[in-house]
């Protein structure tokens, strides 16, 4: 009998488990058990890999596919739609200006209450910029103008089947690091950061690169959010999704997780679920989320952990003369 394609995952946390090296994340100060290199393969016409050792929060990953394709970068329209997995980046953002007596002290649910209430607080606080949708969408050239690097992606492959230049980053060092002009360091870290689409056998192809991998909390929305868009892309060009590939650098189970990972570890996958459109759409501007139908999803229960907001820039390290 074949192995449940899920066990690819599952693998990988035991991996970090039992031989991952130990690292502490300089910016928080918490363990990691960490692996450096692997991969994942899913072929689409046997099922949508959202994970079913844990039920994986679906409307989030909806949403925010959707946020990036659309090439937002406020988290507004996350929390106008209840989606609430960004809200820690801008608030810390905010609670920075706190400390600096530019803006009045607030609690996370105060803050995230405003950004919904307050479209002139959404403008000033709720925005990150150079995230995923504005890379994606709306890459800012030297000459000014905006960089559609995913519409080109379908435009070229619609003239080009056999291409094999198509690619999206999301990583821009003009905007990482160190590498950064003072005060333009983006202050999210681009994780998932780079990904090539490939038409193999009539069928839409996927590849996505993730530099920093958090297996519990993280991998789960991603392995669905590029499924997702394999399967969207694929709608636009009218064919059939082929294979998603998840390629891993640094893959890492916090220590803050390992009993939750331990209780995954204990289950056994369901099948697979199926993704289906109930509309039809020939661009990347008319998808909307509601579109998308998700059937026979029947995982494990739900297993809670805290997020760490780790990565990103860090003043000590990264601004100059640090």
């Amino acid at each position: 009998m074949e192995r449940h394609p899920e066990y690819q995952y599952l693998d990988l946390m035991q991996r970090c488990l039992e031989h991952g090296d130990e690292q502490v994340d300089k910016g928080t100060n918490v363990k990691t058990y960490s692996i450096f290199g692997a991969q994942m393969r899913f072929d689409l016409s046997q099922g949508f890999p959202l994970l079913t050792t844990k039920r994986v929060y679906w409307k989030g990953v909806l949403h925010e596919l959707y946020w990036f394709m659309s090439g937002q970068s406020n988290i507004k329209y996350l929390v106008d739609n209840d989606v609430h997995i960004w809200d820690d980046y801008p608030y810390k953002i905010y609670n920075e200006k706190v400390g600096r007596k530019e803006v009045a002290a607030l609690t996370k649910e105060e803050f995230v209450a405003k950004i919904k209430e307050d479209e002139t607080f959404a403008k000033d606080h709720g925005e990150l910029p150079h995230i995923y949708g504005e890379h994606w969408r709306r890459w800012i050239a030297r000459d000014g103008r905006k960089v559609d690097q995913l519409g080109w992606v379908v435009d070229e492959l619609r003239k080009d089947p056999d291409a094999h230049n198509t690619l999206v980053t999301s990583w821009n060092p003009e905007y990482m690091y160190a590498m950064a002009a003072p005060g333009q360091a983006a202050r999210f870290p681009i994780c998932h950061n780079l990904y090539q689409v490939n038409i193999k056998n009539d069928k839409v192809c996927l590849q996505l690169y993730q530099r920093s991998a958090d297996m519990f909390l993280g991998v789960p929305f991603n392995i669905a959010s590029y499924a997702l868009l394999t399967a969207i892309i694929a709608k636009i060009l009218k064919r059939e999704p082929g294979e998603y590939i998840h390629t891993l650098g640094d893959f890492h189970v916090y220590e803050n997780h390992r009993d939750q990972v331990k209780e995954q570890l204990s289950r056994e996958p369901h099948p697979f679920p199926t993704v289906e459109f109930n509309h039809d759409f020939d661009s990347l501007d008319e998808f909307r989320p509601e579109y998308v139908v998700l059937k026979d999803y029947n995982p494990e229960a739900t297993i809670k952990a805290e997020l760490t907001v780790a990565g990103g820039y860090n003043k000590d390290l990264h601004e100059k003369n640090a």
